[in-house]
């Protein structure tokens, strides 16, 4: 094992000179702002219920809305299908706890105004089942009504979206904002028509768009103007389906969201993007940036294949990141209970050659709220971290994960269940989130991690080694990244790749911790693990520098 007097005790070489055209030379992932971001997922309703004046316990007559149990739970376990209470205060108020994991982003869910009644169409909600909507409520906020207004389960006083995003921007966070363009709420096979559902409402209140309970096959929206905003055929379940060709669908859906951007959305997270045809995102993106330029978007497509969601990232067609559903599959495999091999993740990188725009604007993550959770042990999620936070791409944390809470479970089954002060509780000291907020905190603070291209040195078994270099503006960082998901400690045996300094350790609490290289190098790194060291000084190594401009060349599929 190489200790860290062992390390000061190594013999130091003179370091390369670097000529001024070398050092002028730019190496980079990427460039993007929103790159240095770390994510953190709530579904609002589900988080911390805050302000329980807001809770409109009494809302839906006949079909109310709040607390509905899924049925069919086995013995001690518990889902549910209504409001559960967790609004704007309730995330503001913990805004401390998230900031202090690392986060300096907070993604809600869709805050437009839902409907006041439980479903009444569709099939009955069941225990672990999918696609089936009867019973349950809009707690979730993909049914939207009015997306001029905030749903009243949201606001305190005093507190509406401006306050909310504004104050949470003074504790570090920036607001991520859930968007939904692809359709409104549930609009068919209620028994009797209900309020709400299938309709669309203007800024002033006015009722731009009636489903009126019909199928989509019976709309005619070439006679009937409350028709014309929707498609004449399903698309999901029973939810009303826009047609993104209508103008008026465009403009309303356009000055909607730049209306939340006004009052404090630093970006989108856009749901059911392949829903929706090209062509409207090419305009919406467009009209977006027109008055906000640069203003970050990324996309749920769900699908595992590269293929499938890289077309939304490039610049000639929606212009935007995407959840990257094919690498998620992959660190699903590597760090749940399956235990697979590092070498898995190689090819979903797609550090070269390949689809995306960009792989490295890409958002990464191992679940969320439309999957089951990772069904990890504490070690696998601590791995899981290690990795997302000091591999390419922008990482996202699906609320709870911090101590693997519901691990395993999915929609209908326990994956939305309600975190709570309790859960907060639970997890102030549980090991994943001790060590979630040391991986995260050494991101943070070092931009190779967040913005430099990766090198992969080794990707095998339990063992992960690779570099991150970022030469741009000024900026001069190569990081080394050590991990070991093992169950013992493993030692790193390095010939190559390492060029000759003093590279300082990220995760050791002595800002003089340092670790001498000159040549080869020996170390150990912990079970469960990661070492990371960095090197602040331009690239100086001929092979590196070979190998960093040919990542260059060809890490955006040239």
């Amino acid at each position: 094992m190489m200790t860290r007097e062992l390390a000061l005790c190594l013999i130091l070489a003179t370091t390369a000179s670097v000529s001024a055209a070398e050092e002028s030379e730019s190496f980079y992932g990427t460039l993007e702002p929103f790159a240095s971001e770390a994510v953190y997922f709530v579904l609002t309703d589900r988080f911390v219920n805050g302000d329980t004046r807001n809770d409109q316990r009494d809302q839906g007559g006949a079909f109310p809305t709040f607390d509905r149990p899924t049925p069919g739970g086995p013995e001690g376990q518990t889902d549910n299908v209504g409001y559960l209470g967790g609004d704007f205060r309730g995330v503001l108020d913990h805004a401390d706890y998230i900031r202090e994991m690392g986060f300096s982003s907070v993604w809600i869910t869709p805050i437009i105004d839902n409907p006041d009644e439980a479903f009444t169409g569709g099939e009955p909600v069941v225990w672990g089942g999918m696609f089936t909507d009867r019973g349950k409520t809009g707690y979730h906020g993909y049914w939207g009504v009015n997306f001029w207004k905030v749903d009243e389960h949201l606001p305190s006083a005093n507190l509406g979206f401006p306050e909310f995003t504004a104050r949470m921007r003074e504790r570090g966070l920036k607001t991520v904002l859930d968007i939904v363009a692809n359709h409104g709420s549930p609009s068919f096979t209620m028994p009797v028509d209900q309020p709400g559902y299938g309709e669309v409402y203007g800024r002033d209140g006015q009722l731009l768009a009636d489903h009126q309970n019909l199928l989509p096959e019976q709309l005619r929206p070439d006679q009937e103007p409350l028709h014309a905003f929707f498609h004449a055929k399903q698309d999901l379940v029973q939810l009303s389906n826009f047609d993104e060709q209508n103008p008026a669908v465009v403009d309303y859906l356009v000055d909607t969201y730049l209306h939340w951007i006004d009052q404090g959305a630093a970006a989108f997270r856009i749901d059911t993007i392949r829903h929706v045809p090209m062509p409207f995102w090419q305009t919406f993106t467009q009209r977006i940036r027109a008055k906000h330029p640069g203003f970050f978007m990324f996309g749920e497509a769900f699908d595992y294949k590269a293929k499938n969601i890289a077309p939304f990232t490039h610049p000639d067609q929606a212009g935007v990141s995407v959840l990257d559903f094919p690498l998620k599959k992959a660190l699903d495999e590597v760090f749940s209970r399956t235990e697979g091999d590092f070498k898995r993740l190689r090819k979903p990188l797609y550090l070269t050659r390949g689809p995306y725009a960009n792989p490295y604007d890409l958002m990464t993550f191992y679940d969320n709220h439309d999957m089951a959770r990772m069904d990890a042990d504490d070690e696998g999620f601590i791995d899981a971290h290690n990795w997302l936070f000091t591999a390419r791409g922008i990482p996202v944390i699906y609320y709870g994960s911090e101590s693997g809470f519901m691990r395993g479970t999915a929609e209908h089954a326990g994956n939305r269940n309600y975190f709570g002060t309790q859960g907060i509780r639970d997890a102030m000291n549980h090991p994943i989130r001790v060590n979630l907020a040391r991986v995260a905190r050494v991101r943070a603070a070092t931009p190779a991690l967040q913005r430099g291209l990766q090198v992969n040195l080794e990707l095998k078994g339990d063992r992960a080694a690779f570099l991150r270099v970022l030469q741009h503006d000024g900026v001069a960082q190569t990081a080394l990244v050590l991990l070991n998901k093992g169950d013992t400690a493993t030692t790193f045996d390095l010939k190559r790749g390492l060029q000759t300094g003093v590279w300082r350790d990220a995760l050791a609490s002595d800002e003089s911790a340092t670790l001498a290289v000159s040549g080869r190098i020996k170390i150990e790194v912990p079970a469960h693990g990661l070492r990371v060291f960095v090197l602040d000084a331009p690239v100086s190594d001929r092979a590196l520098r070979s190998q960093l401009r040919r990542a260059m060349r060809h890490k955006n599929g040239g």
